[in-house]
């Protein structure tokens, strides 16, 4: 299986669930270039990871990344948060 495979839709952001264990769970995103992860709160801290494409993280905090593949950003529970598509973009998030 490619993680590619996991979004058939043509939709700006999609999340479907990877795996799920009983303390946590991991979610492979797709955000398409332009495409915005629109703000929100995790109460539990996260780890976002960059498997290809290129992204912008930021948060509330004034934190501003730039993800490319091999990168990735922990997230701060209860702090504001998004993610803006510059190319089309895999990602995995662990919480």
């Amino acid at each position: 299986m490619n993680i590619k495979s996991i979004h058939t839709e043509e939709k700006p952001v999609s999340a479907k669930k990877l795996f799920s264990t009983t303390e946590g769970n991991v979610t492979a995103l797709k955000i398409k270039a332009n495409g915005t992860l629109k703000e929100h709160i995790t109460t539990v801290p996260a780890l976002l990871i960059c498997i290809n494409g290129n992204v912008v993280f930021k948060n509330e905090k004034g934190v501003t990344e730039n993800l490319s593949s091999g990168d990735m950003v922990n997230i701060e529970p209860n702090v504001k948060h998004w993610v803006e598509g510059i190319e089309d973009t895999q990602l995995l998030l662990i919480k």
